[in-house]
């Protein structure tokens, strides 16, 4: 290996000088990283604070939440606050963070509290920390807390343990980007303590948090992510910092993991060192590697050979380990500068006892041991010796076409041979009558030249055979006493040692630049084909197109016969070009990829015996489809570098799918919503100008109505027929309008204290006789706490639900009103005994203009139900219905709104409508 010293790349210095120009103009972020509420983040942030205020720091706290404990707000004292600006949110003010006031004072040092806090409606970001984000664009240093709930990454995890779902969490990128993240612990047997003595919450606070989420099991479990968490980053800053430093630091390896690197070798009993490697990785919870460095030598292999360490990658890789097939010249060289980069600090190798001869051959020669060259080139690299058992690995059966390629493989060996003899005979034919005019010396280049030709062409093997068969050639038709092999002269012994040896290394160094060559055209390709592909792919501007482009790139990627399946709205798979007579997919194998999200067929572990490999398309949403590839060699997929390349073209033909269906999605949905704005425009013109003559309307017909029953003519029922039909349509028309203002969102809710028996029955009464064929319970709890909202929407979604409920079921029904409170939220139900919802999906109802029954005789166009909907939802709450369960029948319209204490100065009047 060369000891010239590490040249940095030029590009990658100067993207790093522009990431420090960037850092440099940003302000630094510093988060107090804790475990759960109470281990004091706020108290450790704000000690340090007063500490740099001792040094005349220009310091502000901007948000800085005591939770009323007495020893954190001390810290308090002495340091410039800025004061909160208010916000009115249902009636109530609530204090936030002032960012513009933050943005203008612009100190050196903000303190802000609660990263992961949801900012007030009206506010300019949603969250906190987008609010800390431009103060720290506009170059202002933060300091701030969180606890590891709130991570995004961990919410899932949180939850499950807790059994808790926290709704306000940070990205992760805002943790990882922190300049500085100082973990705060606390033992949990301390926290419980501090917990009782009220030092976290007030008591009756306290008493419900031990019952839920405080528990000693979830605390413990949150120290521990925490903990982990809070390792991760510093593995990444070490990480980080290595690389950075690796030019300046040969010994780029540090040993701050237990991380590993077992070779994988040609040898017997490599199987055993990576069950080993894995076993030492499992007891340290540590990752690790498995590699397999492909030289020169190792591509003459045979078939069997190759495949079985190809398994033994593929165990590796099933057992946990990443891994990686190198090529390099020297095996040594290559592990040590991939354990370099990984920051793998123990290489595992595998060792059997030589034979004598061997040992004392390569003593004798001056041969170094795997081992030994790795120590000397990784003096920081711990080595691990795994002893061989030669015979205990049998390896994987030859499958079938293994013979045909040794065959092959022998064939074109044989091919090399015979060009070598041919050259050989070729030189000596061309120089012959050439020896009268130049010398011996001359000549020989020749028979070097006839070297370098056959390297290049046919490799070592080929190479090295027509070095012997020159210098013998040469001795024998051009050294004095030609035509023998005996030489007069001694010095000629020199030279054909000397051509002997130039030869081997014209021809070995040759060789290996061919190597190279082929490998780097390999590359080359294949990046050539994954640009091709993403290009072509941006360009598609259907499924159809996607796919069509997506089986050619495989096909030529991989020298293979492809189909490719998309799946319907149902999940059920379907060929794109059911007319490819050149394989037929299996239909059952195919299905089961696409529902498990796993490869199946060759090379994998469901039907590995199947010719054709199934490798779902998994997008970032979901699985879009499945690809089927057929490979000319069953190697083709069993090589890890290979199936890694044909995930990245799976993976690309995924996201360029759902690319394709989301830009549909929103063509669709952007018609649905002008399609919804005109119609809605529409309606609300049309409503708004009938209005007026649906009102002169409705007094003509009744004052018609009363003179023609003062005088007794037989028409009077003919004009109130049309006073009623008029008023129906007047009704209809106030529901368009309504419906129209509340879409658009121009109603603004005028919140108050209201009695739900009071709006039940102002709703009854409004009806009138409409309901006077039906029998109406109210069935609402003496100690029903007040509903804070529109009285005038809130009686309105009464009276269309009741309405509605008189409509549908016979004379002589029960319409029942009842409510009770469900922890935070009430929950109010109009209900009936009539004939129930009808079949479907009952979410259809409230939706626009939609009927229980299209054919049924009731009057209505379908809106009363989704003026329901959205009045709820403007309130905060969900509505839903259902039929009874049997042996019961009839329609039930449940609905919730949130529950909000009763504030101490609400007016008398309010708390005597929760009288009985």
């Amino acid at each position: 290996m060369s000891e010239e010293p590490l040249r940095p790349d030029p590009d990658a210095l100067l993207a790093a000088a522009r990431a420090a120009d960037a850092r440099a103009e940003r302000g630094r972020l510093k988060i107090y990283f804790g475990a759960s509420a109470g281990v004091g983040k706020t108290w450790a942030m704000l000690d340090d604070a007063q500490r740099l205020r001792a040094g005349n720091v220009d310091l502000v706290v901007g948000v800085a939440e005591t939770h009323g404990r007495s020893e954190t707000a001390a810290l308090l004292q002495g340091l410039e606050c800025l004061p909160p600006r208010t916000v009115t949110l249902h009636g109530r003010s609530l204090p936030e963070f002032d960012l513009d006031a933050a943005l203008a004072r612009r100190p050196a040092l903000l303190l802000v509290d609660e990263l992961a806090h949801s900012n007030a409606p009206g506010s300019r970001h949603p969250k906190r920390w987008q609010d800390i984000e431009e103060l720290l664009d506009a170059g202002i240093d933060v300091w701030t807390t969180v606890n590891v709930q709130h991570i995004e990454s961990l919410n899932d995890v949180v939850g499950g343990i807790t059994g808790i779902r926290v709704r306000e969490t940070v990205p992760d990128h805002v943790f990882d980007a922190a300049s500085e993240v100082e973990l705060v612990d606390l033992p949990t047997d301390d926290l419980l303590r501090r917990l009782s003595e009220g030092k976290i919450y007030l008591p009756e606070q306290a008493e419900r948090a031990v019952r839920h989420f405080f528990r000693k099991g979830n605390l413990m479990a949150l120290r521990e992510l925490a903990l982990r968490r809070t390792a991760e980053r510093v593995e990444d800053d070490v990480r980080s910092y290595r690389l950075e430093h690796v030019a300046q630091d040969r010994r780029a390896v540090w040993q701050v993991s237990d991380a590993l690197l077992a070779c994988v070798g040609p040898d017997s009993g490599a199987e055993r060192l990576v069950r080993a490697a894995a076993r030492r990785a499992a007891q340290g919870g540590a990752p690790w590697h498995a590699v397999y460095v492909e030289t020169p030598a190792l591509q003459r292999l045979p078939e069997a050979r190759r495949r079985a360490i190809l398994a033994t990658l593929r165990l590796a890789e099933s057992l946990g380990a990443v891994t990686a097939t190198l090529t390099a010249e020297d095996a040594a060289d290559a592990v040590v500068a991939y354990a370099r980069e990984h920051n793998l600090g123990t290489v595992v190798t595998g060792y059997a006892l030589p034979g004598a001869a061997t040992a004392l051959w390569r003593r004798l020669r001056g041969h170094r041991s795997f081992g030994e060259r790795v120590a000397v080139q990784a003096p920081e690299i711990e080595f691990m010796v795994i002893a061989r058992q030669p015979g205990a690995d049998t390896g994987p059966p030859v499958p079938d076409g293994a013979a045909a390629e040794d065959a092959d493989r022998l064939a074109r060996r044989a091919r090399g041979y015979v060009w070598a003899l041919a050259s050989s005979a070729a030189v000596t034919v061309v120089a012959t009558p050439l020896l009268r005019y130049f010398d011996l010396a001359n000549i020989v280049m020749l028979f070097l030249l006839a070297v370098v030709a056959v390297a290049v062409r046919h490799g070592r093997r080929a190479a090295l055979a027509a070095a012997v068969l020159n210098v013998l050639a040469f001795d024998f038709f051009f050294v004095s006493p030609r035509f023998t092999f005996s030489v007069s002269d001694a010095q000629y012994l020199l030279t054909f040692a000397v051509m002997m040896a130039v030869g081997l290394v014209i021809g070995q160094l040759t060789a290996s630049l061919r190597y190279q060559a082929r490998v780097a055209g390999y590359r080359e390709q294949r990046a050539r084909g994954l640009f091709e592909m993403a290009r072509d792919l941006g360009r598609a501007l259907t499924q159809e197109q996607v796919a069509e482009i997506g089986e050619r790139a495989v096909a030529r990627a991989f020298r293979c016969q492809t189909a490719m399946m998309l799946a319907d709205s149902d999940g059920r798979l379907a060929a794109v070009s059911p007319d490819n007579d050149r394989f037929v997919p299996d239909a059952g194998l195919a299905q089961w990829a696409f529902d498990h999200a796993e490869a199946a067929g060759a090379g994998t572990g469901t039907l590995p015996g199947a010719p054709v490999l199934y490798l779902p398309l998994q997008a970032p949403m979901r699985t879009r489809g499945v690809i089927a590839v057929k490979p000319s060699g069953p190697r083709l997929l069993m090589i890890p570098e290979q199936r890694q390349l044909l995930d990245t073209y799976a993976a690309l033909v995924a996201i360029a799918i759902e690319r394709v269906h989301f830009v549909a999605v929103a063509q669709d949905t952007l018609l649905s919503i002008e399609s919804e704005r005109l119609r809605n425009s529409l309606l609300a013109a049309l409503s708004h100008d009938l209005r007026t003559p649906l009102t002169a309307l409705i007094g003509l017909s009744e004052n018609l109505s009363a003179a023609l029953a003062r005088d007794g003519s037989p028409r009077g029922a003919d004009a109130t027929a049309i006073a009623d039909q008029a008023r129906r349509t007047a009704q209809l028309v106030n529901n368009l309008l309504d419906m129209a203002r509340l879409q658009a969102g121009s109603v603004a809710l005028r919140r108050d204290w209201q009695s739900l028996e009071e709006l039940a029955g102002s709703a009854i009464r409004s009806l009138g006789p409409a309901l006077d064929r039906h029998v109406v319970e109210l069935r609402l709890p003496p100690d029903l706490p007040l509903i804070h909202g529109d009285a005038v929407l809130l009686e309105r979604v009464l009276v269309n639900l009741l309405e509605n409920a008189a409509k549908y079921t016979p004379e002589g029904s029960h319409l029942r009103v009842s409510a009770e409170r469900e922890g935070e939220r009430i929950a109010i139900e109009v209900s009936d005994d009539g004939p129930g919802l009808p079949p479907g999906d009952p979410e259809r109802l409230f939706r626009t203009f939609t009927r229980g029954d299209a054919e049924s005789s009731t009057p209505g166009v379908g809106l009363g139900l989704a003026i329901c909907r959205a009045i709820v939802r403007a309130h905060g709450g969900e509505i839903e219905a259902s039929s009874r369960p049997a042996p019961a029948h009839g329609a039930v319209f449940r609905w919730t709104l949130p529950h909000l204490d009763l504030p101490a100065d609400a007016p008398a009047s309010h708390a005597a409508d929760c009288a009985p």
